[in-house]
């Protein structure tokens, strides 16, 4: 009897071992680190941290009025009493960028990524990392985007028609319509035929249900933070325990996997037999791409001759690259934030209408729609004030001292040059707050305006981004590779859409809401319960008459 019970006790304590050694990693550090000596907001709860806070406001908001009020690098707790660090020194956030493989991003936020495209890539750092990034680089360079340009412009103008049809069907002018829900469909449908090929069908409201568009859209819903998701997170062991999110999950990874291999088998053939057939008797190499989508590019990129065996993706990492890269949610978040600053600013609206229509053509191509500079300057006002992924993260690997721009005051009163750093602290990256600090973009910072693009301030070109001195698609190694995809499709959309109508907001500025699930989407303070939303008055434009 004794046996059986030390037995089971042994069980059950290696059990408790197993869950304890591999949810370590994941945890937050409980133990003091170097980042104590740090200013910041009390702590009102142990698990909660100031998390509840800042959950509860607009992004980014809380940590500008702490930044405000206890200086220039902040720290603040996150779930479980973690330290956070906050700061918006350009000199700071430049080392932390930069020294990717020292600041690696959060295993927590790899392994919510992993459950929806799986590991492979999304788990390598360093060298590896660097490797397969020069294979994928070619795929999203200008030439490859300028081929896509055609997609983008083809499905601005049937989510433009879709509209038309609905107030024409109405018998009015105008209509209130929820533009996010529509710009959400289009880029959806964008990313089934620029990333794969494929027709998600998800703007024709009357065609036979899609399993692969169910399934995408399904893996991308917004999530609930509850406490038991919030566990999870910190100790994968709770995985076992089911829950409709994670079943969900499941069967949508399902279709997903099985569909994508369907493609990729069907690409790789197509690319096979067009070698065989052309002069290209002797492979593919990397210098000349060509292809319909983003998953054929990758597919010959990786496919290429002059790349060693051992430094090839997996179908599946060359899939999940493609879901990545084309990104439908951060597009369609940021062509929504910029039609609601051109109903705050008419005569930015009338202005930039107004050089849209210097282009006598439906369909653009991408270096017409670069060759508009008051659009460029729009598109990156919206991303400078909108950014769409507000704030990320990393972890630091080991040790570290951080420089800063300027000496500051700790928490005890003492002069520092630097921001001592302890393995396993954590560091924001705060893309928003950066964006739109007065510190960098003067006390106009919070305003919408393009005009400031024709002279930046001087002081912008510190800051570490990879495009246009914003941190909106990071900086470094890791920053955003589709990000040049992300530009020219919100430029297409702007571009059909502000020449066909003109937009107005249908409710109280006050009443919009931005709030983060990985993206900042808009949400009504009036009516939360209705989920994501951008209600505009949507009219017709007809040229000639006046606004």
């Amino acid at each position: 009897m004794i046996s059986v019970l030390l037995t089971v006790l042994l069980c059950f304590l290696g059990i408790v071992g197993a869950a304890i050694w591999k949810a370590w990693p994941l945890l937050p550090r409980c133990t003091p680190t170097a980042l104590r000596n740090l200013p910041g907001p009390p702590n009102p709860s142990w698990f909660y941290g100031n998390m509840k806070h800042i959950q509860a406001k607009d992004n980014s908001v809380p940590q500008e009025r702490w930044l405000a009020e206890y200086g220039p690098h902040i720290v603040y707790k996150g779930f479980l009493n973690e330290d956070r660090l906050f700061t918006l020194d350009a000199r700071a956030l430049n080392h932390i960028l930069t020294h990717s493989a020292d600041y690696r991003k959060p295993e927590v936020a790899r392994r919510n990524l992993a459950k929806v495209l799986g590991e492979g890539i999304l788990f390598t750092e360093g060298e590896q990392h660097r490797r397969q990034r020069r294979i994928l680089n070619p795929a999203f360079g200008p030439a490859q985007i300028r081929d896509l340009t055609e997609i983008f412009v083809q499905k601005a103008i049937e989510l433009r028609d879709i509209w038309d049809a609905q107030m024409m069907g109405d018998g009015v002018p105008n209509a209130r319509l929820d533009v996010l829900s529509g710009l959400t469909k289009t880029t959806l449908d964008v990313i089934g035929l620029a990333g794969f090929g494929y027709r998600f069908n998800a703007l024709n409201p009357t065609g036979e249900p899609n399993e692969f568009n169910e399934a995408f859209q399904q893996l991308f819903l917004p999530r609930t933070f509850t406490v038991f998701v919030i566990m999870k997170n910190f100790f994968p062991i709770l995985d076992i325990i089911p829950d409709e999110a994670s079943k969900c999950i499941q069967r949508a990874r399902g279709v997903m996997r099985r569909i994508g291999k369907e493609l990729i088998a069907e690409k790789k053939a197509e690319i096979e037999r067009e070698l065989a057939e052309g002069t290209e008797k002797k492979g593919v190499k990397r210098g000349d791409l060509q292809g319909r989508d983003l998953l054929t590019l990758l597919l010959k990129a990786n496919m290429a001759m002059d790349i060693p065996d051992n430094q090839r993706l997996s179908d599946e990492d060359v899939l999940a690259r493609a879901f990545l890269a084309a990104g439908h949610d951060t597009t369609s978040t940021g062509t929504t934030w910029c039609l609601y600053a051109l109903t705050q600013a008419p005569d930015v609206q009338k202005k930039l209408r107004e050089e849209l229509f210097t282009l006598n053509t439906d369909a653009p191509t991408m270096d017409e729609l670069n060759s508009l500079p008051y659009l460029d300057a729009v598109v990156r006002e919206t991303l400078r004030l909108h950014a769409p992924v507000p704030l990320t993260s990393r972890v630091a690997i080991k040790d570290d001292v951080i420089p800063v721009s300027e000496p500051f005051v700790d928490r005890y009163g003492r002069v520092q040059d630097s921001i001592k750093v302890s393995k396993g602290s954590s560091i924001m990256i705060p893309i928003l707050a950066l964006n739109r600090s007065k510190k960098y973009w003067g006390e106009d910072a919070l305003e919408f305006k393009p005009e400031r693009w024709a002279h930046p301030a001087d002081a912008v070109a510190s800051i570490p981004g990879v495009w246009s001195n914003i941190l909106t698609f990071i900086g470094g190694p890791r920053a955003c590779i589709g990000y040049r995809f992300s530009l020219v499709e919100m430029k297409a959309l702007i571009f059909v859409l502000v020449r066909a109508f003109e937009f107005a907001l249908a409710v109280p500025p006050e009443d919009i809401q931005s709030k983060t699930n990985v993206v900042q989407r808009p949400k009504l303070r009036s009516a939360p319960k209705e989920g994501h939303q951008m209600p505009l008055l949507v009219t017709r434009y007809v040229r000639g008459s006046q606004s």
